[in-house]
């Protein structure tokens, strides 16, 4: 089901006449107002350290609570995707991100509050100057270095992190 369906009323007037506009779009009858459902933006961060080891996090909360994961989330607004990598690393493992440089992208969804959130992950290749302070804190279980070969994507519980995690393994042990 479309995630429009649970929008009854125009968020500019307030009209119950918000009516289906397109398949990516509502339209209020009464004012003109037209909301289009867009993906929300997020970030997953690949940190290596001197060893080549990657930093996994386990999920402390659902979706996908006790499965591995990298350090991410929602991008705030007014923030730019590398501000809200930097941040999201920061508030979940206490390491300092020096440089987050792009890599890729892939839709998602996240259940959250029990509303299916239409997501864009944007990978990032992330360095830290110092990774003594590592923890886990926020929503995260607990984190560790994982050596390269033995990182497993079908361990990791998020779709999308499932994917880039094959894909960066792919990319990065030639």
């Amino acid at each position: 089901m479309h995630p429009l369906h649970l929008f009854n009323y125009c968020p500019k007037c307030g009209s119950a006449h918000f009516e289906e506009h397109n398949f990516k779009s509502k339209k209020c009858a009464d004012c003109g107002f037209v909301y289009y459902f867009n993906s929300s933006a997020a970030t997953v961060a690949f940190i290596l350290n001197s060893k080549n080891e990657l930093l996994v996090c386990r999920r402390a909360k659902e979706p996908a609570k006790g499965t591995l994961d990298l350090s991410g989330g929602f991008i705030d607004m007014y923030e730019t995707a590398e501000e809200g990598v930097a941040r999201e690393v920061k508030e979940e493992t206490g390491l300092d991100v020096v440089r987050a440089e792009y890599l890729f992208s892939y839709p998602n969804t996240y259940l959250y509050s029990g509303f299916l959130v239409h997501t864009l992950d944007m990978f990032f290749l992330c360095r830290v100057d110092d990774d003594t302070a590592l923890g886990a804190m926020d929503d995260v279980a607990e984190t560790f270095w994982m050596p390269m070969d033995k990182i497993n994507p079908e361990e990791f519980g998020l779709d999308s992190v499932r994917k880039g995690v094959e894909r960066f393994i792919k990319e990065h042990t030639k």
